[in-house]
């Protein structure tokens, strides 16, 4: 496991991403962190990451995660990223690699049902648990025939049947960030970040939520509601 490939690709005099620099507390000594972050980029995805060696393996899954088990979603692994990325939630600036707003929108721990988890991955097979604070029971990462240079990249997410298994829509339902309650906008708001492009990340029912009501002039200056 190496985060060559994740240095390589940013500017940290630019992004505030974290460099990898920071020594993490020894897997050994705590549970394993599982962590999805919301990311607006150049597209909306889900980037799902599970520490494993001393990093976080990582996957972009474009439509998120399902809770129904005959729905199965493209996950494409990326570069693996250091474990102190678990907590980053903020902006990337545009133009820098991944530019666009970043939302840790679930976390918790995962536990291997597979017993030798570095064969698991290399055989394309991993099952684990979930202890999420929105996603939870067991689940399955599968490689599937990929295609170009990404082929051995493909992967597919799936939920297990359990008592956690729903067709619940997670994503549309539960799209707060799990450490700030904030959407997309508000981080980006908050942090100097396109905002417009952000909130096409938010369900539009939620990010209407709060708004000030629109005002219409009436006829002799005076304005009124246009609700």
């Amino acid at each position: 496991m190496s985060l060559k490939k994740y240095k390589e690709k940013r500017d940290f005099r630019v992004s505030p991403e974290p460099s990898g620099k920071a020594t993490a507390k020894a897997a050994s000594e705590r549970d394993l962190l599982y962590v999805i972050q919301k990311h607006r980029a150049s597209q909306l995805h889900y980037d799902f990451r599970l520490e494993f060696n001393g990093v976080l393996l990582s996957w972009a899954v474009p439509k998120g995660p399902s809770l129904d088990p005959t729905v199965k979603r493209l996950a494409m692994q990326v570069e693996d990223h250091p474990v102190d990325y678990a907590s980053f939630e903020g902006v990337i600036p545009e133009g820098e690699y991944g530019g666009g707003t970043v939302m840790v929108w679930d976390n918790g721990q995962w536990i291997p049902e597979s017993v030798d988890v570095a064969a698991a991955l290399q055989k394309g097979d991993l099952k684990f648990t979930l202890l999420g604070k929105k996603l939870r029971g067991s689940w399955v990462l599968v490689r599937t025939r990929g295609f170009g240079s990404k082929a051995d990249k493909s992967w597919l997410l799936i939920k297990h049947r359990d008592k956690y298994s729903s067709q619940k829509d997670i994503v549309a339902e539960e799209p707060r960030s799990v450490l700030s309650s904030r959407l997309l906008a508000d981080i980006a708001r908050e942090n100097g970040g396109d905002v417009e492009k952000a909130s096409t990340g938010d369900p539009a029912r939620a990010s209407n939520r709060g708004m000030k009501p629109k005002f219409a002039k009436k006829p002799g200056g005076k304005k009124r509601s246009s609700s």
